[in-house]
């Protein structure tokens, strides 16, 4: 994902505009109880809030150098439960069959920190134009690369303008089709599977970043992404799924479409035939990743929330939203943005990931003085991070700061709610069947609340406001 994507702006756009002119492309998204929640292993309903830690200028003996102690602790303080994990094939696999002990020892220590500070991971398998057999970029290695001798042309300014060289889309296109190249990806998934599949901090494997694939000429960018997704990403996923579940049955694959989906085009995905699937689509806008402004009237939050529930509906799966977040979140209406993304994807999603979780400008959550960035405080927001029950509805209101959570509890079981720090605190009460162990948390502290249902019938419900 970004270091800052013109070409993608563009590309987008362009899809935008044919993904509207579709026919039956519906105006807003009507979304509901179909689309199922992730669990976890007590069976729970989770919400995961939280940003992806990736380092992509360190490698060799210096991979992963910039994802810290400090990251952690500082995710967790704020509130957030959750990380989706960048690591790179090429680090990990640098020659053909030897898989690198102190790269992987390198992950596992960023998942000691994890799961001390309570925060959930998913592992990324992550790409960026391929990877090192062109230019910079990182991913898969470049053994693994095969270009038929056509061209390829670096673009410094524009790096996304690269997937659309042709030596780097003969690439793609051997990946999904060679048989030695399918084979190596699938054992490097289940090497790294094997590897992490005990973690305490390792929710699940999201199996390739932004997967792209070979334009045919004269081919629009919706009919290519729907292709591509349906002829070859989907076996890829299937191949990867069942190396996977050789080793590992117990947590969930991340499958996700071409970033087309990002302006509204239903993926051509079809169904990867593994249990625990969860569809992971990104949530970038043309506009704002060119750096511009949110602009409500656009039509395209409505339109990828409408595009986005298609798939997890028709296949029964659980959303998370891997990658998302504008490039200036200062500008007049990123207020606005913030409130109705976050507003959208609690209607479909089951958590999100935000891009990124690091301490500077652009995409950085933090600046380098460890303050968020402007507008990004509001990613910070309560949520039940696990419910032991029927989720009857839940609800933050900002500009009140009050939170509310009903459901049907599951006797015995702990449901579990994170409140972000705030100026005056929480206070917390429960009615029905269960209490709390928690009633007040401090001003400017994160709290951690205990929901535990009592042997009585009917619903729970759980507040939280700043104190009277």
């Amino acid at each position: 994902m970004p270091k800052r994507r013109l070409r993608k702006a563009a590309f987008l756009a362009v899809t935008a505009v044919l993904a509207l002119l579709a026919p039956g492309t519906p105006a807003a998204a009507r979304t509901g109880p179909d689309i199922p929640p992730l669990t976890d292993e007590q069976g729970r309903t989770l919400t995961l809030r939280g940003w992806n830690l990736a380092d992509k200028e360190h490698r060799g003996d210096e991979a992963l150098a910039d994802i810290t102690e400090r990251s952690l602790r500082d995710m967790a303080a704020q509130g957030f439960d959750f990380a989706r994990l960048a690591v790179f094939w090429d680090d990990l696999e640098p020659r053909p069959g030897h898989y690198s002990e102190s790269y992987l020892r390198k992950i596992e220590r960023i998942l000691d920190r994890a799961h001390r500070h309570r925060i959930r991971v998913v592992i990324d398998a992550h790409q960026d134009v391929y990877g090192p057999a062109f230019g910079s970029h990182r991913g898969i290695p470049a053994w693994a690369t095969r270009t038929d001798g056509l061209p390829y042309r670096p673009h410094p300014d524009d790096w996304f303008a690269e997937y659309f060289e042709p030596a780097v889309q003969a690439a793609f296109q051997h990946l999904y089709e060679d048989d030695d190249l399918r084979r190596a990806q699938a054992r490097m998934w289940q090497v790294l599977a094997e590897r992490l599949a005990d973690h305490p901090a390792v929710l699940g494997y999201d199996l390739i970043n932004e997967p792209m694939g070979r334009m045919r000429e004269g081919e629009s960018i919706p009919d290519a992404a729907r292709r591509i997704e349906a002829t070859q990403i989907t076996p890829m996923y299937q191949r990867i799924a069942e190396a996977v579940r050789r080793v590992d049955r117990r947590h969930w694959l991340f499958v996700e479409p071409t970033p087309a989906a990002g302006e509204g085009v239903p993926t051509g995905l079809g169904r990867i035939r593994a249990p625990k699937v969860v569809y992971a689509p990104h949530f970038y806008n043309a506009a704002m990743e060119a750096g511009r402004d949110y602009d409500p009237a656009s039509g395209w939050l409505p339109a990828y929330e409408a595009a986005v529930v298609r798939y997890p509906r028709a296949m029964r799966v659980p959303v998370l939203i891997g990658e998302w977040g504008p490039l200036n979140s200062s500008l007049p209406n990123m207020a606005r943005f913030y409130e109705d993304a976050l507003t959208s994807m609690s209607r479909y999603a089951t958590g999100w990931a935000s891009w990124q979780w690091c301490y500077g400008g652009a995409y950085c959550a933090m600046d380098a003085q460890g303050r968020f960035q402007p507008n990004k405080s509001r990613t910070a927001e309560p949520y039940a991070a696990a419910v032991a029950g029927a989720v009857r509805g839940s609800s933050y209101d900002p500009r009140r700061t009050a939170y509310s959570l009903t459901y049907a509890p599951a006797r015995g079981g702990t449901t579990e709610l994170v409140l972000p720090p705030a100026p005056r605190g929480w206070h917390v009460t429960v009615t029905g069947p269960a209490r709390a162990d928690v009633t007040r948390v401090p001003a400017g502290e994160r709290g951690t609340v205990r929901v535990r249902a009592g042997a009585g019938a009917g619903e729970v419900r759980v507040t939280a406001l700043p104190p009277a």
